[in-house]
C-alpha cells in the first residue's frame, strides 16, 4: 500500500538531507507479523530520494504515528507535499529463527567467496 505525506505545507529535504516525514497514522499490527517500508522506485530512479534503513521495520508494538526516514541522494532539493506518495508498506509475517551452534558447517561450492564472487 501506498504511504502518503501528511506534513503542513511543503517539506524540503536538501542534497545529502534526511528527513523524518510525517504520515498522519499509526497502525496496530498483529503479533507475528511485521510492516515492511520499502522506497517507491520512481522517486528513486527520478529524484534520488529513498529510505535511509530500506526497507525499514515497524514491529507489532509500536503504537505511534508512522513516519518515514528519507535522504536525498539526488542532484536537487525534493519538496514534499501533503498528499505525495513516499513509500510502500508491506505485512509480512515474521519467522524467528532458533539458531544452534556448530563445530562445523557443510561445505558448499560457493564457500566463503561473497561480495562480487558470484558474478558482477
Amino acid at each position: 500500500m501506498d504511504v502518503q505525506a501528511a506534513v503542513a505545507g511543503e517539506m524540503v529535504i536538501a542534497q545529502g538531507e534526511i528527513a523524518l516525514v510525517p504520515t498522519g497514522f499509526a497502525v496496530a499490527i498483529p503479533p507475528g507479523y511485521e510492516i515492511q517500508v520499502r522506497p517507491r522506485s520512481g522517486l528513486a530512479l527520478n529524484h534520488g530520494l529513498t529510505l535511509i534503513n530500506s526497507p525499514g521495520t515497524i514491529d507489532s508494538d509500536y503504537r505511534g504515528e508512522v513516519k518515514i526516514a528519507l535522504i536525498n541522494l539526488g542532484r536537487a532539493p525534493f519538496v514534499v507535499k501533503r498528499g505525495d506518495r513516499i513509500a510502500q508498506l508491506v505485512l509480512s509475517p515474521v519467522i524467528r529463527a532458533h539458531l544452534q551452534l556448530v563445530g562445523k558447517l557443510a561445505v558448499t561450492a560457493r564457500a566463503d567467496g561473497g561480495f562480487g564472487h558470484t558474478g558482477v
